[in-house]
């Protein structure tokens, strides 16, 4: 499976910032801090600071018109559906039952036959 950057809370659903750990996130703010300076960078980090969150409001907003909500909930309760389903279907431990039920037949008649030739 994929991994979607999603962790679930509370139903609440908290996306990771880019998947990146902490050591990257202070290797892209030195970088930054080395790019843009000290002077600009507060303003830079404002301005990213908007975008983001500007971003987020028109996910958020393109989710709810079209429906993506309810659609990857419908997913997910299929995916766990099917998942049940398999694990139902499931016959091998009874084929290994009767697999061995049919390899204890075939010793007892094998026994059988040698009893009667002897």
């Amino acid at each position: 499976m994929a991994d979607t950057g999603i962790i679930h809370r509370n139903d609440r659903e908290v996306r990771a910032i880019f998947n990146i750990g902490i050591s990257e996130l202070i290797l892209v703010l030195l970088v930054a801090f080395l790019v843009v300076g000290p002077k600009d960078l507060p303003k830079v980090a404002r301005w990213l600071g908007r975008a983001v969150k500007k971003l987020r409001l028109l996910v958020r907003e393109v989710k709810q018109e079209t429906g993506w909500n309810e659609i990857e909930k419908e997913i997910r309760d299929t995916k766990s559906d099917l998942h049940e389903l398999k694990k139902e279907a499931d016959i091998s431990g009874e084929l290994h039952s009767a697999s061995r039920q049919v390899d204890r037949s075939l010793q007892d008649v094998e026994k059988e036959l040698k009893q009667t030739e002897s």
